[in-house]
């Protein structure tokens, strides 16, 4: 927490808002938005709020792709402060013990979406995180941000063109699929081409808790209702993009 501190009042200089839309004693599914890279600066800010606000004793765990269990040498470090891994099941226990559950849909793609596409909520299509939502009857409280996209500039994605020099024969690095291959300028590497750690710059960062997303209907069949889940699916993203266009124009 001290090292966060840090972080967050001199290095990124937070501004946060919103945080009263949190419900007092209810669980909740928190949908955010991925932004610069793997350190992911907004997301762990983000932390640093809750924890700061709500200490140890309010539950949140964090769904953590499966890549990173492999890779990375922080994991464990993660492990403490609530990551688990990035599966429905895990999800669901958390759940059961009346936590709190963190999920970031866009996982790569959106970390690592170009930075033209700065201001945009991206999540790929990926709609586990509605159903998940649908099936264990919790609200969705969607978290944004604005600037941490900009402590790191993606010039693009070519996955596309990677996967296939894969399927002729090139292996994948540690035998992962990455999802996605950026072209990038930050720290420490100038230019980077692949989904490489990156130390963010020090950019002023705007965080925001959106007001609870509740639907009409929950349970198993609401989940399993596919027109259901793309409907709930647009509304979250209709519902992001338009706060982070406000928090946009009120940070420009």
């Amino acid at each position: 927490m001290p090292l966060w501190e840090w972080f967050y009042r001199y290095y990124f200089r937070v501004q946060t808002d919103g945080w009263h839309h949190i419900p007092r004693d209810e669980k909740i599914l928190i949908v955010g938005s991925h932004n610069g890279g793997l350190p992911a600066p907004d997301m762990h800010m983000c932390m640093y709020d809750w924890f700061k606000r709500f200490g140890t004793e309010r539950l949140v765990y964090g769904l953590m792709h499966q890549n990173a269990w492999s890779v990375f040498p922080t994991t464990p470090l993660a492990v403490q402060c609530g990551a688990v891994r990035a599966h429905p099941k895990m999800a669901i226990a958390a759940f059961q013990r009346n936590a709190s559950v963190a999920v970031y849909p866009g996982g790569g793609p959106d970390v690592f979406r170009p930075h033209s596409m700065r201001d945009k909520i991206y999540f790929a299509g990926r709609k586990g995180f509605i159903k998940l939502a649908l099936r264990e009857e919790v609200p969705i409280v969607p978290m944004i941000s604005n600037g941490a996209h900009d402590t790191l500039i993606v010039l693009a994605d070519v996955y596309e063109q990677v996967k296939q020099l894969h399927e002729w024969g090139l292996p994948w690095l540690f035998s992962l699929d990455p999802e996605v291959f950026p072209i990038y300028i930050g720290l420490p590497w100038g230019l980077a081409i692949g989904p490489l750690p990156n130390f963010p710059l020090p950019v002023k960062i705007n965080t925001r808790v959106c007001p609870p997303i509740v639907f009409e209907r929950y349970g198993r069949e609401a989940a399993s209702d596919r027109d259901y889940v793309d409907a709930c699916y647009e509304r979250v993203i209709t519902r992001m993009q338009q706060e982070l266009d406000q928090l946009v124009l009120s940070t420009s």
